[in-house]
């Protein structure tokens, strides 16, 4: 009796475990895979400015697949002429490491970047901002904290967050000079609602590309107008200009996507 007891549990045992592989198996594949399976997403808009912007956004480096040296590498490849950050670093103090050695591999390139922060960054404890601005500082990545940098053929211009209440347009834009072509950064796409003046190309992130690829998602996340319109991700045009939402390289919430890849972006102006 009790040998046959025995045996029986060992039955269920494996007809539990032949399910359950195939399951595992399953989220594997489509909810952890499209996390490290790094996709290059190319954009080409007629901006007359003859560069190669490389973005990067989300990074979310607490939950981040895509491994610093694949970053370097890939910059080598793309030789883009310049690198913009657009946002979300880390949330917590404690992963402020990971941030700065991401950082030291994509600025080691030789290549200028220049960053704005995200909803994320602005978590931080104060002592934690000055930290990750420090790093930022010293990877040779240039803060574009409401202000703007003249390149010579065109500007950068940083708009702080959006969703957090950190965006000065007017001082971001005050030492612009009207005649040269403007490509803004920023974090939150939301941004474009309320930018009322021209600008020849923005780059944005926040939104994930919806991380989950799941019909009316956010209809119940409040992510602000733009994701309620159903506008997540991709290249879209404003009559001010247009504009670009990275769908990112980390992850928030679940460190998982679906039907989602992690992207960065060579934009081509």
């Amino acid at each position: 009796m009790v040998e046959g007891t025995f045996i029986w549990n060992r039955m269920r045992m494996m007809t539990v475990l032949v399910w359950l592989l195939p399951a595992a198996a399953c989220a594997y594949l489509f909810l952890i895979v499209p996390t490290m399976w790094l996709k290059v997403e190319r954009v080409r808009v007629p901006a007359g400015l003859g560069i190669k912007i490389l973005q990067i956004s989300d990074v979310h480096v607490e939950k981040l697949r895509v491994r610093p040296g694949r970053l370097a590498r890939l910059i080598d490849e793309e030789k883009p002429d310049y690198i913009a950050l657009t946002g979300d670093f880390t949330r917590r103090s404690k992963y402020l490491p990971k941030v700065e050695k991401m950082l030291k591999a994509v600025a080691s390139r030789g290549i200028p970047a220049f960053a704005v922060l995200g909803n994320h960054d602005h978590r931080l404890d104060p002592a934690g901002m000055r930290k990750l601005t420090a790093i930022l500082d010293e990877a040779g990545v240039v803060l574009l904290n409401n202000r703007s940098a003249d390149l010579g053929a065109f500007q950068f211009v940083g708009v702080d967050d959006f969703g957090t209440g950190h965006s000065r347009i007017g001082k971001a834009f005050r030492h612009t000079a009207a005649h040269k072509p403007v490509v803004v950064l920023t974090h939150d796409p939301n941004l474009v609602l309320r930018l009322m003046r021209p600008f020849t190309y923005l780059m944005a992130g926040h939104f994930h590309g919806m991380q989950f690829h799941i019909p009316f998602l956010f209809r119940f996340i409040r992510k602000g107008e733009l994701a309620a319109r159903g506008i997540t991700k991709g290249l879209h045009e404003t009559s001010y200009g247009p504009y670009y939402i990275s769908k990112g390289i980390g992850q928030a919430g679940p460190n998982a996507r679906f039907m989602i890849r992690s992207e960065v972006t060579v934009h081509e102006l």
